[in-house]
């Protein structure tokens, strides 16, 4: 399946031009048809770029078949410049299996590997991907944290300024992950006091002017999703995400992508507490999903106007 018969595009042209004007791209991970729809409404109302982020293991939650049918139910147009991606892609396979379905962009991660067999990984990706003109995305550099079974990892390595130019040389790769401070999870920082290394980004973006970062485990765990769901029987205690202004920092030096997958869940999960607590008698699930879901539309919005500058 093509990309382009969903109305998808790739990473290459959105990024250039989130290079040229100073704004990241967002990577909004979804798993069902309420937070796809939340998704893409609010690229839509903010006239932004998206990227439609799926997991392997949201990918086999949702199905392929089902997956595709949501796609199509988009009605996408090329110039709403929306990316179907496939996010921490842990094997060569998996990434030949989501270009074959249609996505448009491919994580291959190898971080955990040795500096040449993620070499070695990362360029075979690319040498096929880049057969269907699908754009890839590699890392180097570790981050801790835990966001599925995809995404975790008890350490974490900043990447080595050093390495970054013969990586992408020698990959060919279209953007880079790398790792300045960044978690995944909804437990990012100790502290309020602890801030990304600015200096390793900024010598990254020295050695490669005008080449795509990206920020994985950016999310900014909004505190008030937090108290929400604590409120109504959660128990999340000392959740820290990033803090804005940092993210805002980072995109004015080369970082255009910007994952979020922590905000969304927590927007959700505090819309359904909420909804069911407060209405104690409803048992139609579309009522509290359509709270989850305006939760999640709002964060969304949010993060594309106020963080991610992407928005017109």
């Amino acid at each position: 399946m093509d990309y382009k018969d969903f109305g998808l595009v790739n990473t290459t042209q959105m990024f250039a031009n989130a290079l040229a004007h100073h704004y990241a791209v967002p990577a909004f991970n979804f798993y069902n048809m309420e937070t796809l729809s939340a998704i893409i409404n609010a690229a839509r109302d903010t006239h932004s770029p998206v990227i439609l982020a799926v997991s392997e293991s949201a990918l086999k939650y949702m199905g392929d078949d089902l997956l595709r049918g949501m796609i199509w139910g988009l009605n996408l147009k090329q110039n709403e410049n929306v990316a179907l991606h496939l996010d921490h892609g842990a094997s060569f396979e998996s990434c030949v299996h989501a270009i074959k379905l249609g996505f448009s962009s491919v994580m291959i991660d190898g971080s955990k590997m040795p500096f040449d067999a993620n070499v070695e990984l990362a360029r075979t990706v690319t040498d096929f991907a880049h057969k269907y003109n699908v754009s890839v995305e590699a890392e180097l550099g570790t981050l801790a944290g835990i966001e599925d079974e995809n995404t975790h990892g008890d350490s974490s390595s900043y990447t080595n300024p050093n390495d970054v130019v013969n990586f992408v040389t020698a990959t060919g790769i279209d953007s880079l992950a790398i790792a300045i401070g960044t978690s995944h999870g909804a437990y990012k920082r100790k502290s309020d006091d602890e801030e990304l290394r600015f200096d390793i980004l900024d010598e990254i973006a020295k050695q490669l002017p005008d080449f795509p970062l990206v920020l994985h485990g950016a999310s900014t765990v909004p505190s008030h999703f937090v108290d929400t769901i604590n409120k109504f029987g959660g128990k999340m205690s000392n959740a820290r995400g990033i803090a804005p202004d940092q993210l805002r920092r980072a995109v004015q030096k080369n970082i255009c992508k910007i994952n979020v997958d922590s905000d969304l869940r927590l927007a959700f999960t505090a819309g359904v507490r909420k909804s069911l607590a407060q209405n104690p008698e409803i048992f139609n699930p579309r009522e509290y999903l359509t709270a989850a879901k305006n939760n999640m539309y709002e964060n969304c919005v949010n993060e594309i106007k106020n963080i991610m500058n992407s928005g017109k």
